[in-house]
């Protein structure tokens, strides 16, 4: 396994398995402790993991949390998806730069997303699961989410949203949800 930095996104870094291969199919490791540390993360933060199932064209996102925030390893483990960050931490050299990965079962690249990172993504297969272990309990009142169609952001969502949430249905726009964290 290796891990490459992810030069849009100050600390965010892809994490690459190394596949070993033959006729039964592959198998690889999809976390490492001592690649984690290698680059400065406490594997040992990480207090909860999670999946999600999606079908074509669902999107789900973006989302942060407030307070604390929290960070997060995401993977697709079966199907594709088209994966978002976005960075609103004001202090980080790449405060609002944005960036899109596919992440898919094939490769099972594992993407690490600093708190602070917007995050969302959109399933480009009929089953996509995906993957989360974050590093701090889930707390739904400390849920924010920013509208995916925002025209500031101008994400380039590969195909037609066929479902969403509410909650991502209604979401205001990142102009919106940085007044309101200003406060």
């Amino acid at each position: 396994m290796k891990a490459t930095e992810v030069p849009e996104i100050a600390g965010a870094y892809l994490f690459e398995p190394t596949p070993h291969a033959d006729e039964r199919g592959f198998f690889c490791r999809t976390f490492d402790v001592d690649v984690i540390r290698s680059v400065g993360l406490d594997p040992h933060a990480f207090v909860q993991d999670s999946v999600s199932r999606s079908v074509l064209g669902v999107l789900r996102g973006l989302h942060l949390r407030s307070g604390a925030d929290e960070a997060k390893l995401v993977r697709c483990s079966y199907g594709r998806i088209y994966d978002v960050v976005v960075d609103l931490r004001p202090e980080s050299p790449t405060y609002r730069n944005q960036t899109f990965f596919e992440l898919s079962d094939e490769t099972q690249v594992t993407l690490y997303i600093p708190a602070g990172c917007a995050h969302g993504f959109q399933a480009l297969t009929e089953t996509a699961d995906t993957s989360y272990r974050i590093d701090r309990p889930h707390d739904p009142a400390e849920d924010v989410t920013i509208a995916f169609d925002d025209p500031e952001l101008a994400i380039p969502w590969p195909l037609p949203v066929t479902s969403m949430s509410q909650r991502d249905r209604e979401a205001p726009s990142l102009a919106e949800v940085l007044k309101h964290e200003e406060r």
